[in-house]
């Protein structure tokens, strides 16, 4: 049902999540960000579907949130060109730009020294690093106050 209604816009399903506290979780995202009375009509879309099915389930619709880790591909693709943190399997963290996404697969170009031939000091260069979503802890958009 969630996704007969996405199919009216250009929002996309991040995550479904079934709580043991009799509450459902539905969270949506889009590129331009999710208004609150998106939420509130996909909300009164699923409680007019649902009707007394929904039963002593507690039902939020709600946005999956800035600065939490990315859960779908579409998220990815969002944030190209946007500075994102990843959080590697061995808990090290990396701050670049996210520079492309291919299905599964994602590159950040992150900013290293190294020792460049002729000069005495390091010096900073962009390294693009490849990753599949599935061998990073997370990844997630870097809120810019300037």
């Amino acid at each position: 049902m969630v996704e007969e209604w996405l199919q009216n816009g250009d929002y996309f399903l991040v995550d479904i999540i079934f709580g043991t506290d009799d509450r459902i979780v539905i969270e949506i995202d889009h590129a331009d960000g999710v208004w609150i009375e998106d939420c509130a009509e996909l909300s009164r879309f699923l409680q007019e579907k649902l009707g007394d099915e929904l039963g002593d389930y507690e039902l939020e619709v709600g946005s999956a949130g800035l600065g939490q880790p990315f859960k779908v591909e579409q998220q990815y693709k969002n944030h190209i060109g946007d500075e994102v943190e990843v959080l590697q399997q061995d808990g090290v963290k990396l701050k670049g730009i996210l520079k492309a996404v291919d299905g599964r697969q994602f590159t950040i170009t992150v900013q290293e020294k190294q020792h460049v031939e002729g000069k005495k000091r390091p010096v900073i260069v962009d390294v693009d690093k490849a990753y599949t979503m599935d061998e990073v802890k997370s990844v997630k958009y870097l809120l810019a106050f300037k």
